[in-house]
Parts: C-alpha cells; sequence; structure tokens
C-alpha cells in the first residue's frame, strides 16, 4: 500500500529517523519505493555516482531526475548518461520552461537565476509527488550538518528522504571503490562540488566542499533544498 497524500505524522518521521541512523541506504530506498510508489521522486546532481547508483541497484526501473539548467558543464551530461548507459538506468533530464532565453542573469542575480533555471523545474515535478528522494549529506558542508534523514519539506509539501544523510566522505569513496564506479571528470580537476559552469570553481578552501560555487558571494544554496522559489 502506497501513501497517496503526505501522511506521515511528526512523531512517525521523529521514529523513521532514529530507526534509519542505523539502517542502510539500500533499506531506505525500498522503504520509500514501497511507501510512496509513483509518488516518489528521485533527483541527482550527478556530481558523484552514489545516489543514481544506489537508486538504481535498489529499485531496478526507478527514474532518476537530472534537472539541467542548461549551464550546467557538458561534463555533467555526459556523465550521467554514462552512469545509466552502464548500469541500464531510467535517467530523465528535466529542462526549464522553452521561454527561458540563455543570458546573463546568472551575473545579475543569481537567486532568481537558480530560481527560474532549477527550482522551478523541480517544482513542477513535485506539483504531483508526495515524497523526494536525495543525496544530500551532512558532510557536505556546514549548512547541510544537521540535515535529517526523513523529514516533511513544507515548502513542497512532499516528504523528504535522504538516504545517504550520515554517510561520511570515506563512505562514499568506499562505496564508488567498492561498486567500481567512475568519478565525475572534473574531479581530477579540483571539482569538489559541481553546479552550473558560470558559478562553479575548483574549491580553494580543502576544509569545505562546496567553497567553488558562487565564489565571492554570500550565497550557499541554488534554493532547491531550502531558499527562493520561482512559480
Amino acid at each position: 500500500m502506497t501513501l497517496a497524500h503526505t501522511t506521515l505524522e511528526t512523531a512517525q518521521i521523529r521514529e523513521l529517523n532514529a530507526a534509519f541512523e542505523t539502517a542502510q541506504p539500500t533499506e531506505i530506498l525500498a522503504w520509500a519505493a514501497a511507501t510512496f510508489g509513483d509518488g516518489l521522486a528521485v533527483t541527482s546532481s550527478f556530481g558523484d555516482p552514489v545516489l543514481a547508483h544506489l537508486a538504481w541497484s535498489t529499485v531496478p526501473g526507478i527514474e532518476v531526475s537530472l534537472i539541467d539548467t542548461q549551464y550546467l558543464f557538458a561534463e555533467t551530461i555526459w556523465y550521467a548518461k554514462h552512469l545509466a548507459e552502464r548500469t541500464g538506468g531510467n535517467l530523465r533530464i528535466l529542462t526549464p520552461a522553452s521561454d527561458v532565453g540563455r543570458d546573463d542573469l546568472w551575473v545579475r542575480d543569481t537567486d532568481l537565476c537558480c530560481g527560474i533555471r532549477k527550482v522551478a523545474p523541480l517544482e513542477h515535478m513535485l506539483a504531483n509527488r508526495t515524497s523526494w528522494l536525495t543525496g544530500l549529506r551532512r558532510d557536505d558542508g556546514p549548512t547541510r550538518a544537521q540535515t535529517p534523514i526523513v523529514f516533511h519539506d513544507v515548502l513542497r509539501d512532499v516528504i523528504k528522504v535522504n538516504p545517504i544523510a550520515n554517510w561520511s566522505d570515506a563512505d562514499v569513496a568506499s562505496y564508488v571503490l567498492d561498486n567500481d564506479l567512475p568519478p565525475h571528470p572534473l574531479v581530477d580537476r579540483g571539482y569538489t562540488s559541481i553546479g552550473c559552469w558560470p558559478c562553479t570553481a575548483p574549491a580553494a578552501d580543502p576544509n569545505d566542499k562546496r567553497a567553488g560555487r558562487w565564489a565571492g558571494q554570500s550565497k550557499t544554496e541554488c534554493g532547491l533544498h531550502g531558499g527562493p522559489t520561482v512559480k
């Protein structure tokens, strides 16, 4: 039986988080697929192969979406397609509305640019979904250090599931090695967090993986995981 609506109560979410802290990501993924069925959306930025590979290995045929802002590195598009072909995964590429032109909005207003090109396609997809599964990890940086495994995303009114939230960088590296997965092509060039090419550079601070995102600005998130939205 799957949930047709966002019906998990606060107490249930608290219990799930307690149980999932010691569960394997595959168990959490299987629970999400069984609980939400077709209402489950899975997204990945494909900065690394872990979430997509976990999803495709655990739930054969499950759709994993990449939001192509039309400013993604060509290497990211290639990498997502390569992983899908290699594993037989079901990849969906989301794009902004057709009337979004290629201009310098990212120079003038980065929040609005992210809202139009990244957040809006996500929210369009989530409008008829009840759950959203992502690869957020607490080790990603200070803004994500308190990420729960399950919570109610009130902004989109979906249950958000982060099955590898408590994984360390070492856990990710071990999974990649154990499963003989290729890294994103830009990793060897110093990119530790990969988004759109105008706003992503190799990280200057080795202690902050997201230091190369929106360098020189106070901005630290694109808006997918909290922040401004554009309808």
